[in-house]
Parts: structure tokens; C-alpha cells; sequence
């Protein structure tokens, strides 16, 4: 089968793109290896920032969908100190440009506003190679093969369409999150609950911090950060959440009971989520009819900005094909002389985050 648009990935900057080629009225395929929309869970909240996710949003025609899955209050932010004194306490004006919505849901508006059978689960690819003439084949591994005219990665990290521009490779970047959620925290937990506040948490120590934020409801979403080698966390078995879980929260000795809480009182095992980058420069020479979007193209430790990045990356690379609709090349070009550069100045803070760290470091003196 032969198709003119084809990407590889149904997340947040797949179906982003997907979106604004529908727009524009040009037909693509979406290819993703999962089950079917509901086969896992989406992850926790994401902040949607004006300066990138929303404008993707506003390219993909869908700001009315989005305002009606924002949780208000979320923008809130807290910092703690490990014995749990307030470092921080900033309440949502709704002014921070920042709205936080659940993944799951953001994904769904995506997924809706495309026409039935744009997205063909069940379709995890073994692997990509060029046929010439900037056509390429999609092999998948129940055997099957498409071939297409535009090949577009948004299959994230370990990317099978990367390999066919770029010999790089994710490498770990030093720490790793390890992920826990409580439910009903306003009643069954509500030490935690309160450091948490209606928001973001915060609680910053070297080589360790806890994050954590209130979700839909009253459940708390704790992601553990720790800096340590793969080897470290590979000498303890996740398969034994009580094991586990007593381990990870060791490296917390001493800390405020209300935080620890956020690791010990899970209400789901722990979660090991390793955190991988690609060189910051990341970059290759233009190949005919294959493209990257996302964290196939900008892996980065978390910054705030992925999810955002991926959205961006999907609307304007749909934006450069609709305006250059007999000129792929030029297309291609256009979009990836912009995203190079934007996604090599993200650091992994932002102006507001040094900021905030500076104001925290002065309060702790």
C-alpha cells in the first residue's frame, strides 16, 4: 500500500501534525504500535505553554476544546524544604500563561477531531529503509509493509524512523524518576495532601527532589528524582513494591513526614521511569521525504518543554506542507531550519525556573 503522508507515532506531536494536514485538507496515515487508544494510561497533568503549545492548539483549530479540559487552580506552586518548611507559596491568579490539563484528555480532543481510521493501531514497526527517490517502507512486525512519500518519526526516544537520517542515541542523562500516586488524598492522606497544596510541589535537595502534583480530583501524582547511576537503580527489584519502595524512600531519611508519605503511602507500586537525552546539538543533513518531530528528533531530560515542543514541532511542520504543497523538499527544509535551532536553546531550566531556584537559594541561606 502507498501513502502520501505517513507518521510514525500516535502522541501528542503525531497527531498534532495529523490535525493541521486534516486542516488543510491533505491525507495522512498515522501508524501506532499500541492496542488501541485506551491501551495505557496517558501520564499525569501537563502545563500548555502560549509561547509554543498553545499556538500549536490554535494551528490545529482546537483552543475551544482545550479551554474545556483546562483544571483550574493548577498553575499553583509550592516549594518546600526537606524538613517541610514553605520556601514558596504562589496561588493561580491565572495569569501564569501556563494552564495545566491531564495528557490523557489533551490527547483525546487530538484524537477526536481526526476522521475515523486516520489512526491504525496495532501497527508497532520493526523497521524503516529507503527505496530512492525520497520514497520510503514501513515494515511492521506482523510482516506487514507501507510505502510513502513523506515518512514523518514521532515515535519518541527509541525511534525506528531516526536510524534513517541520524546514527544517534539516546543516552541516559543521570537521574531517574521513580513514580508513585496516591488517591483519595484529601481523606486517606491529608498530611501529603496539604504540603502538595492545590498545585505543584516542589522540593529541591541536591541529587534528590520530590515532585508533586494534584491531579483530577484529589489524586496526588509524585514523581521521585534521584541521581544515580542505571546500576543503582538495576540493584533493586520494582517487581517487590514494598521492597522498593522502602529502598527509594531511604534516601529520604529525615525529610518531613508529609513528604515522605508521597513515596511510602503510594497507593500504586513505584514506577522506575529513566530519563534519556540526545546530544544537545542534535541535528542531520536534509534526506529526501523523511522528517522527525518530537523526542525522535530533541530528546531531552525533562525541562517542561517536550510535550509542548512536540506540538509546536507538529503544527509548523504541517504548516510548512500546506504552504508548499508541489515542493516537499522545500517544506521539509523550511520546518527543520526553524526547529533546529529552537530546540538546541531549550536548557533544562527555563529563565523562569533559574529564576525561581535563585529566589529559593536565598531563602534557604
Amino acid at each position: 500500500m502507498h501513502t502520501p503522508v505517513t507518521i510514525v507515532g500516535a502522541g501528542l506531536g503525531g497527531l498534532t501534525l495529523a490535525r493541521v494536514l486534516h486542516v488543510h485538507g491533505i491525507p495522512v496515515t498515522v501508524y501506532e504500535a499500541e492496542p488501541s487508544p485506551s491501551a495505557r494510561t496517558q501520564g499525569g497533568l501537563l502545563d500548555i505553554h502560549d509561547y509554543n503549545g498553545q499556538l500549536a492548539l490554535q494551528a490545529a483549530g482546537l483552543m475551544d476544546e482545550f479551554h474545556a479540559i483546562i483544571l483550574e487552580g493548577r498553575q499553583a506552586m509550592r516549594v518546600l524544604d526537606p524538613d517541610g518548611t514553605v520556601l514558596l507559596d504562589k496561588a493561580d491568579d491565572g495569569t501564569g500563561g501556563r494552564p495545566e490539563v491531564q495528557r490523557g484528555e489533551l490527547r483525546r480532543i487530538l484524537l477526536d477531531s481526526l476522521p475515523a481510521g486516520t489512526v491504525r493501531w496495532g501497527h508497532k514497526v520493526a523497521d524503516t529503509r529507503a527505496l530512492g527517490a525520497g520514497r520510503h517502507e514501513v515494515r511492521f512486525d506482523d510482516g506487514g509493509t507501507v510505502v510513502t512519500s513523506l515518512l514523518v518519526g514521532a515515535d519518541g526516544a527509541w525511534s525506528r524512523v531516526r536510524p534513517l537520517l541520524s546514527a544517534a542515541t539516546p543516552e541516559y542523562a543521570g537521574t531517574s524518576y521513580v513514580e508513585t500516586y496516591l488517591f483519595d488524598a484529601d481523606i486517606r492522606h491529608s498530611a501529603a495532601a496539604k504540603a502538595v497544596g492545590g498545585g505543584m510541589l516542589m522540593v529541591p535537595a541536591s541529587g534528590r527532589e520530590i515532585f508533586a502534583h494534584r491531579e483530577t480530583g484529589d489524586t496526588l501524582h509524585t514523581y521521585v528524582a534521584l541521581t544515580r547511576p542505571q546500576e543503582w537503580f538495576a540493584a533493586i527489584d520494582f517487581n517487590d513494591a514494598a521492597a522498593a519502595t522502602a529502598r527509594i524512600a531511604r534516601e529520604f531519611d529525615g525529610w518531613a513526614p508529609e513528604l515522605t508519605a508521597l513515596i511510602t503511602d503510594g497507593d500504586t507500586g513505584p514506577v522506575l521511569r529513566p530519563q534519556y537525552a540526545l546530544p544537545a546539538e542534535h541535528r542531520w543533513e536534509r534526506v529526501a521525504g523523511v522528517t522527525l518531530i518530537g523526542d525522535a528528533a530533541h530528546l531531552a531530560p525533562p525541562n517542561g518543554e517536550g510535550a509542548n515542543l512536540a506540538m509546536l514541532d507538529g503544527a509548523e511542520l504541517g504548516q510548512a506542507l500546506a504552504a508548499h504543497p508541489h515542493d516537499l523538499e522545500a517544506a521539509l527544509t523550511a520546518y527543520e531550519q526553524v526547529m533546529f535551532p529552537r530546540s538546541s536553546e531549550i536548557a533544562p531550566f527555563d529563565a523562569e525556573a533559574h529564576a525561581l531556584m535563585d529566589m529559593i537559594s536565598e531563602k534557604q541561606r
